[in-house]
């Protein structure tokens, strides 16, 4: 049994589309993005609606279903702890400015030691991400394996690399307010 007809579903697209790209923009601060998600919302909706339970309202289905895509986009998407950031780019730095060529030597050594000793799963879906700038679910496709697995991962290696570079935050305080002032 159908919910509704095709020209019905498409009513309701022409009406609620930008509507609800706005409302899914208030969580993820960018228009095309939201524009996907909300289709994606369109495209899911089309293909349950033989099971959708029609005593509630499709838009608040839509609605729902957007909001968790958001949230689901904001994590997968999400920055990661901003001191492992600025260690991955502190090769960006140093045009010449670095007053101690050795302990930069020593702090890329260090980071490249760290990635070298994870797990080669877990380095993998790391380098995916940092090296190939990959989203969450682009790497699990590539991989074959679920989104929540390259969480897992992904978390996995940014706990090691903060242990073992916990040493050098102290100076890469430093660096951070001597270059980026």
């Amino acid at each position: 049994m159908q919910i509704f007809t095709k020209e019905a579903f498409e009513n309701l697209f022409r009406t609620e589309f930008k509507g609800l790209c706005f409302f899914a923009m208030k969580y993820v601060k960018d228009y095309e993005t939201a524009c996907e998600i909300v289709q994606d919302s369109f495209i899911r909706l089309w293909e349950k609606r033989d099971v959708i339970d029609t005593s509630k309202s499709v838009k608040s289905y839509l609605t729902t279903s957007i909001h968790n895509k958001c949230l689901n986009h904001l994590r997968d998407n999400r920055k990661f702890d901003n001191n492992l950031l600025q260690i991955e780019q502190l090769s960006e730095v140093s045009d010449g400015k670095t007053s101690d060529f050795l302990v930069e030597k020593e702090l890329r050594k260090s980071i490249a030691t760290a990635i070298d000793e994870l797990p080669e799963k877990c380095r993998e879906v790391f380098l995916l991400s940092r090296n190939e700038n990959l989203k969450y679910h682009e790497i699990a496709v590539q991989l074959g394996i679920s989104v929540k697995t390259v969480e897992t991962q992904m978390s996995k290696a940014l706990q090691h690399l903060r242990l073992r570079l916990s040493g050098f935050m102290s100076l890469l305080a430093f660096f951070i307010h001597t270059y980026f002032r």
